[in-house]
């Protein structure tokens, strides 16, 4: 029988924290004192990385760690997914460079709605929109630090009830109505989140668009992020960049289309993984001549 505690180590090997903690999956992860901080599964968490695996401490006494273990995934074999990426110069180079970077499997609605509010913004950016909105609408939970409240992401219901205006003054801008009218969406039962993973990818991205805000690249980030749909590649600008440098440097006006139908070709079941790799690549090397 396993014994209540606040504190807890994972074992687990080849596992980058930082890396995966703060490769634009995730929103809500602050990097405190040399470990990294949030609200996740409505409980305060701080993971650090120790020698022997994932050193996590939580607010309120835990006996059971697993939401824990399947949200960071530490059980997957990574080198295993790894070794499934085609073998050529470029994604050779994004392993190389991203080690122990994993896929976390998040709450399909904060993924989603995170998402939905990245639209043209930049990651910090997103981050302020998303604690904004957490500290204004969530429900309070305990903090592992006195004198310091934390806040659980604000569950669909409750978006549903604010209004446009105060949405926006979360300063979410064009977003607003969006996440509104998606929240009311999933609340009302028009889409069921929790229905997707029983889903062929493509079913769940077209129950997805369904929704207001979210495309294609969007649905995506929620399917590959939350839904554990690791075939699910999404393509954003960062994306499009290193593909068409990385795969496509001579040829000349190659089109996004293109550039989808080779991707979904060419990377196989564990594109979406292959994705993330080539996304903190090309974050990691921006700016390098």
């Amino acid at each position: 029988m396993s014994r209540a505690s606040t504190k807890t180590t994972i074992s687990v090997r080849e596992y980058d924290l930082a890396a995966t903690l703060n490769s634009g999956q995730a929103f809500r992860w602050n990097e405190v004192d040399g470990g990294w901080e949030a609200v996740i599964a409505g409980r305060w968490v701080r993971l650090r990385e120790t020698p022997r695996g994932i050193a996590a401490e939580a607010a309120d006494s835990v006996e059971d760690w697993n939401w824990l273990r399947t949200y960071l995934q530490t059980d997957v074999r990574v080198d295993e997914i790894t070794a499934s990426f085609p073998d050529d110069e470029p994604m050779s180079a994004a392993v190389e460079a991203c080690r122990g970077l994993r896929l976390l499997r998040q709450d399909f609605w904060e993924c989603l709605a995170s998402f939905i509010l990245s639209s043209n913004k930049q990651i910090l950016q997103i981050r302020q929109m998303v604690a904004v909105i957490c500290k204004r609408f969530g429900e309070r939970v305990p903090s592992g630090k006195a004198g310091e409240a934390a806040f659980a992401f604000p569950a669909p219901e409750r978006l549903a009830q604010c209004s446009e205006a105060e949405l926006r003054e979360c300063k979410l801008g064009y977003r607003a109505p969006y996440l509104r009218d998606s929240a009311r969406m999933i609340a009302e039962g028009d889409v069921v989140l929790d229905e997707l993973p029983r889903l062929t990818c493509d079913e769940a991205r077209a129950e997805l668009i369904k929704l207001p805000g979210v495309g294609p690249k969007i649905a995506d980030c929620a399917l590959l992020f939350a839904g554990g749909f690791q075939e699910a590649f999404p393509i954003d600008v960062w994306i499009l960049k290193a593909l068409k440098e990385l795969y496509f440097a001579k040829k000349r006006n190659v089109t996004p289309k293109r550039i989808r139908e080779f991707s979904d070709k060419y990377f196989g079941p564990n594109g979406g993984y292959a994705q993330q790799y080539l996304f903190h690549y090309m974050r990691k090397t921006a700016g390098r001549a």
